[in-house]
């Protein structure tokens, strides 16, 4: 059982981050070391109660999926050892089982959203105006249906504490230009529609999803940060999906739909989870690795 780990303290390299869930810290010039801690974030808000076993979780997915998608688009692992990152062998201890060596890039200011399913803030958006994120859709689509085809929403990225925005196609093009805009829209709709293929026959409906990409010295299209994990992705449990009401989902939106009963204004500090949402949530993310990559026969 890998320890609880709500934030790092590594001596021996220089903490460049923390994020929301991810320590990164630089090794050497060329290289980072991100940490995937059991920290959760909802409403952009960061939770005082880790999630045990959390973040070797999302760690083990997003390896999972660099290496399926190896041969569609690089991504930043790299290939230095934890070994020759942290020597001493305590520290590494800390970090073992959630800890990523990569490769050091320009992070662009972009999350790269893409909705297969309405829920969420999309279905809001949809209810008030028939559109998500400024696309048209279908009349008369109830909570949670398929959509006719994937949409890609677009959103700045926000520092942490502070909520994205969303943003259409013309704005990313003009913070990156045409070239990476198009690179990351087509490759992000691809991703998600073969990962959606995949995990369906698995049991899981991926409703929505966030990449996030940078670019090495030649401007090379790159994806980092996390890929089609229970934190950045909707999944959905496909033998009770019923569109007309909410899912049951492996993802934090068990925790989201926890905290709308609370009395909370989702501003900091959030609060306290009970010890069943926990070990609940636990239980979902667990199930979520389980199926996404066991053989099938």
């Amino acid at each position: 059982m890998i320890p609880v780990l709500y934030e790092t303290d590594l001596k021996s390299l220089p903490l460049i981050h923390r994020g929301k869930v991810r320590d990164i810290y630089a090794v050497g010039d060329d290289h980072m070391l991100i940490v995937t801690t059991d920290r959760l974030s909802a409403f952009d808000v960061i939770l005082p109660t880790p999630i045990p076993g959390k973040g070797a979780i999302l760690t083990q997915v997003s390896n999972f999926w660099f290496d399926y998608f190896r041969d569609t688009i690089p991504n930043q692992v790299s290939d230095m050892t934890l070994e020759q990152a942290i020597p001493d062998a305590a520290e590494r201890e800390q970090v073992q089982g959630r800890a990523v060596i990569v490769k050091k890039l320009k992070a662009l200011p972009i999350e790269a959203i893409v909705r297969g399913y309405i829920i969420g803030s999309g279905w809001k958006d949809y209810q008030n105006s028939g559109t998500v994120c400024g696309i048209k859709l279908p009349e008369g689509l109830q909570l949670a249906d398929k959509l006719p085809q994937a949409i890609y929403t677009p959103s700045s990225k926000a520092a942490v504490g502070e909520h994205d925005e969303n943003i259409d196609y013309e704005a990313t093009v003009k913070l990156i230009g045409e070239d990476l805009a198009s690179q990351i829209r087509d490759v992000s709709l691809k991703l998600y529609q073969e990962a959606a293929q995949y995990a369906l026959p698995r049991g899981i409906i991926i409703a929505d999803t966030k990449f996030e990409f940078g670019v090495d010295a030649d401007n090379r299209l790159t994806l980092i940060d996390e890929a089609l994990t229970p934190d950045s992705s909707r999944f959905w449990l496909a033998e009770t999906y019923r569109p007309g009401s909410s899912p049951q989902s492996f993802d934090k939106q068990y925790v989201r739909d926890y905290l709308e009963t609370l009395d909370w204004d989702k501003t900091p500090p959030g609060p306290e989870l009970p010890e069943d949402v926990v070990n609940n949530t636990t239980a979902k993310y667990q199930e979520a690795l389980e199926r996404l990559t066991a053989k099938q026969n």
